[in-house]
């Protein structure tokens, strides 16, 4: 493999994948570029991360929503399907839903896997499952939306958030709209709950709710539902261009040229609005391997995070560590829980926690728009926790056992931590000028001459100039900390 098309894969790992780590591009890097798009994309034969809630479960059998939120960040750290995950972190910043309301943690944990099963799927698909989802429902009052009191806000968010975008729609066309999905809500077989929806409630239909009368919804007309608007809204050339121009700006640049997000958008109407098709189109764009636009987005949290960590194998540990808490389970009397296997959730916990504290909490994004990728993510406050991320990775001698509670503290009042034996990477004869390279071509970072002098004397001073057991993680932290500040280091 030549040095461009190793380059090219890497960037489409750190865009589409999550993080462009050594083993990762051995995997995907042993061909073509776009044989790499091709395994990226088709990942249907590789396995599923293997995890069951319900083992989290206490004695009333339910799963705290701060464990739900773990699941999701060890999936994240243990998947080998980095697209589908990436895919199921953006649909879930375009359908924005919050835990803030939507408290129960099967239910939010549905609706992710909604987002999931259909996150390379039909984009029509998408929209239909997710506006039946009990937590999207409950998220936009839906529930409350019947006939003679039609409720807008879900009829207003499908379109100016989820298909057309701001200014391609009327108000007269909401107000429409919101009539068809009237009798749309959650529940048991037919009976309707208006209240928070429960674990084993599901989409329900209500004829009585429901106005069939005539309605008019951009044109088209007639006794329309909530599928028929769901459909024409799909059908509409704006809706591919919206969400062309979305997915360009959230994976490879900002403010896309026209005629490019009308490319994108024609491959995607041809595809039938095929997801897959519009990722491989915007990834076989030469825009997309421009020098414009490599290593020109700031890595979102979950970027920086997540990437590092997996870097680092915390996937594979966690789903060890699970493994031994399935088979040697240590059950606390008083909750019922099984204290071993949540603690083997320490690394997700750790990257829930630093991801939160650099801006992006998932199951919390901050209104229905989502997170806004760019500039924002860079304050004085979040780069300070860039370059505490350090911290969370790395031990300083072999480790000990480790208790994690469901807060996100350690016994003891510690943190958690992925908790890395930095050691493992590095050999006894090591200079620090080795500790460096290794650690920069670990976490894919371009170091230059004058950056590499100032992290080799930080390594001399953590170390005093030899590496042992005892000391390579305190100076594997000590280089990381500047590592991680370097503006380099923010791009992906």
């Amino acid at each position: 493999m030549n040095a461009q098309t190793q380059a090219d894969i890497a960037h489409l790992l750190r865009r589409f994948g999550l993080g462009a780590s050594e083993q990762e591009l051995d995997y995907y890097g042993s061909g073509t570029y776009e044989q790499a798009v091709d395994k990226l994309l088709n990942f249907e034969s590789l396995p599923e991360v293997e995890v069951n809630p319900q083992d989290f479960a206490n004695k009333q059998g339910t799963v705290n929503l701060r464990v739900m939120q773990g699941l999701w960040y060890y999936r994240l750290l243990a998947t080998q399907r980095p697209v589908e995950e990436k895919l199921t972190l953006f649909w879930h910043n375009h359908f924005a839903t919050s835990a803030q309301k939507v408290e129960n943690a099967f239910v939010f944990n549905n609706h992710v896997s909604t987002l999931r099963s259909h996150a390379l799927g039909n984009f029509r698909e998408l929209v239909l499952a997710i506006s039946r989802d009990p937590a999207m429902i409950y998220w936009l009052d839906n529930q409350e939306n019947v006939k003679g009191k039609p409720n807008e806000n879900f009829a207003r968010e499908l379109m100016e958030l989820f298909t057309l975008g701001i200014g391609h729609y009327t108000e007269e066309d909401v107000q429409e709209a919101s009539r068809a999905f009237t009798g749309w809500g959650y529940g048991v077989r037919a009976r309707i709950n208006d209240q928070a929806p429960r674990r084993v409630d599901r989409f329900v239909f209500t004829p009585s709710r429901h106005d069939d009368g005539e309605k008019t919804v951009l044109g088209k007309k007639g006794n329309l539902n909530g599928d028929d608007v769901i459909d024409h809204l799909c059908s509409q050339p704006q809706t591919a261009r919206f969400i062309a121009a979305k997915m360009w700006e959230w994976f490879a640049s900002p403010n896309p040229e026209p005629a490019l997000v009308e490319r994108l958008a024609k491959a995607f109407r041809d595809s039938d609005l095929n997801i897959k098709s519009l990722v491989r189109a915007i990834a076989m764009a030469p825009e997309f391997r421009s020098e414009r636009t490599r290593r020109g987005l700031i890595k979102h949290p979950i970027d920086f995070v997540v990437s590092t960590a997996r870097q680092l194998g915390a996937g594979a540990t966690a789903a060890e560590r699970i493994r031994l808490g399935l088979e040697n389970p240590r059950i606390n009397e008083e909750t019922g829980l099984n204290v071993n296997l949540v603690a083997s959730l320490a690394s997700a916990f750790a990257t829930r926690l630093g991801s939160k504290a650099m801006g992006m909490e998932l199951m919390y994004p901050p209104d229905v728009s989502g997170w806004k990728p760019g500039s924002a993510w860079l304050t004085t406050a979040t780069m300070v926790e860039r370059i505490k991320w350090a911290d969370f990775l790395f031990i300083g001698a072999p480790p000990a056992a480790t208790a994690t509670n469901i807060g996100g503290n350690v016994g003891g009042g510690r943190a958690p931590s992925v908790a890395f034996r930095a050691d493992s990477l590095f050999g006894a004869q090591d200079s620090m000028a080795d500790v460096v390279r290794k650690l920069a071509s670990v976490f894919d970072v371009q170091v230059d001459p004058k950056q590499e002098k100032v992290l080799i004397e930080a390594a001399e001073a953590a170390s005093g100039g030899r590496i042992t057991i005892a000391n390579a993680g305190p100076t594997a932290r000590a280089v990381c900390r500047l590592m991680f500040g370097t503006p380099e280091f923010q791009f992906c």
